[in-house]
């Protein structure tokens, strides 16, 4: 299941950050921008690039034990020898037996040696095949870097819109919560001149507690969200673009849900990686599987000797050139164990690569049918802000001569303003949705992300009112509590 796609995300890599490097203006801060920034700051992703780099590291590693190995060794040193041997005397000889002789030696000297060893493997499966999973795992490695940019293109991208979708909310909430003051104040001058009842005062003053408790939510939900967005760049930005009202909301190109699949299954970087995986618990056979084989090395070694010893004189020397082999007769059943484990290693990669080919099929399809089914619910829900605001003219007009309470037409303004949270949360859902799609594909990448930022529109640029120093609140965020309704 080698494939030779995995050279090729290297390249593909380098384009993604360059093409965020390319973005224009600095000061511009729309997606590409902020995709940018998270390429160069995110922490998770420069973690896996150093992650890389220690796994290249590795097979340098493994290339060395297939190098030729020399060392030299030197030793130098200083002796003192003492000794005494004793002779006993010998029938015969003059002094008789027991006449013996004791003779006292003593000597300081200084020695040298040096040593050279050189060898080079010439046949050995198992550093051969460590090598190769080095390189195997080199190669896996490098997939799981182009997952994480991946994932961080999409984080970054879900970030972005979520204020966009929070600020959207905002806008209605804040919208709604003027129109029912408005309603509110109407009813109480109603009262004061005696056309309602107090119960309209209530109930009018329930729908503003409940529109204001939204407001702030909402407030809340967008200061969140940029914090968010904060984490994966380590930027703090005042303001970023809006997305245009002339979004183009169409279908998935291409536009059949095999053609994405077939992408998925060519291009999907974790697919790609599962299968690599394949490859590297292969390797780990083949080097379970090299223990039972023989290993030959040629090697040379030179010895050279010196000493100042009294009565010693000349220094010696040595030298081996030759080939030595050694066979594994029996090693306590270690290899064949190891044979055996690594290979339900490779059954388990196997079994995770059909999972995992089998997921990205699934959610390749059912993002491209919820992509496609969102196409048709921002139109739905675009129509239902149109009929909710005819219902809320016809329930105002109700109102007016009598044939609608006050219940009706807060219902009806709760309506219109939910209608039009729905489309902004309909219009999020297609855009994140297709990047997803993409991502799943293996497609996301910095021409991805180039061509949604087209539909963004500066002018309709977010910013976020923070917190003071003191810990308020900017008193433009609060429209402010209404009066309590006179019993």
């Amino acid at each position: 299941m080698t494939s030779n796609r995995t050279s090729l995300f290297p390249a593909r890599r380098w384009l993604v950050l360059l093409i965020g490097l390319a973005a224009a203006p600095a000061q511009a801060t729309d997606l590409l921008s902020v995709a940018r920034d998270a390429l160069l700051n995110d922490a998770g992703l420069a973690s896996a690039r150093a992650e890389l780099e220690r796994v290249g590291a590795g097979r340098d590693v493994e290339r060395g034990g297939l190098l030729p190995q020399l060392s030299a060794g030197s030793s130098l040193s200083h002796n003192r020898t003492y000794s005494s041997q004793g002779r006993g005397g010998q029938v015969g000889d003059p002094g008789g037996v027991g006449d013996g002789l004791v003779v006292d030696d003593e000597q300081d000297f200084n020695s040298l040696s040096v040593s050279l060893d050189a060898s080079q493997a010439l046949y050995d499966a198992s550093r051969f095949a460590q090598l190769e999973r080095a390189e195997r795992l080199t190669g896996q490695q490098a997939l799981s870097l182009e997952v994480a940019e991946q994932q961080l293109l999409f984080d970054v991208a879900s970030a972005y819109f979520e204020i966009l979708r929070a600020a959207d909310i905002l806008e209605a909430r804040r919208s709604q919560e003027t129109a029912i003051s408005r309603q509110l104040e109407q009813a109480e001058e109603r009262f004061e001149v005696g056309l309602t009842a107090i119960t309209d005062v209530f109930e009018a003053q329930a729908s503003f507690d409940l529109a204001r408790a939204q407001r702030i939510a909402a407030e809340n939900a967008l200061q969140i969200s940029f914090e968010a967005l904060e984490r994966l760049t380590d930027q703090r930005y005042a303001s970023i673009d809006g997305l245009s009202d002339e979004l183009p909301v169409e279908p998935p190109t291409p536009a059949e849900r095999n053609a994405w699949v077939e992408m998925a299954l060519l291009n999907s970087p974790m697919l790609m990686m599962a299968e690599a995986g394949i490859e590297v618990a292969r390797s780990d056979l083949d080097i379970a599987r090299a223990g039972r084989l023989p290993t030959l090395e040629a090697f040379a070694n030179y010895q050279y000797s010196d000493t100042d010893r009294s009565g010693v004189s000349g220094y010696n020397s040595d030298s081996q050139l030759g080939v030595r082999a050694s066979v594994p007769l029996y090693t306590g059943g270690t290899t064949s164990a190891q044979i055996r484990q690594n290979t339900f290693g490779l059954e388990v990669s196997q079994y995770d690569f059909e999972a995992q080919r089998r997921d990205t099929v699934q959610q390749v399809r059912s993002l491209y049918t919820q992509v496609s089914n969102d196409v048709e619910t921002v139109e739905a829900r675009r129509q239902a802000i149109a009929s909710n605001q005819s219902a809320l003219d016809a329930t105002r007009s109700g109102y007016e001569v009598g044939t609608r309470n006050i219940v009706d037409v807060l219902n009806a303004e709760q309506n219109l303003f939910n209608a039009i949270a729905d489309h902004a949360e309909a219009r999020y859902d297609y855009v994140l949705g297709l990047l997803e799609l993409r991502q799943q594909s293996g497609t996301l990448d910095g021409e991805a992300i180039q061509g949604v930022n087209q539909w963004l529109d500066a002018s309709q640029g977010i910013s976020l009112d923070l917190p003071d120093e003191a810990g308020g609140r900017d008193p433009a965020l609060d429209i402010g509590t209404r009066p309590t309704p006179p019993s």
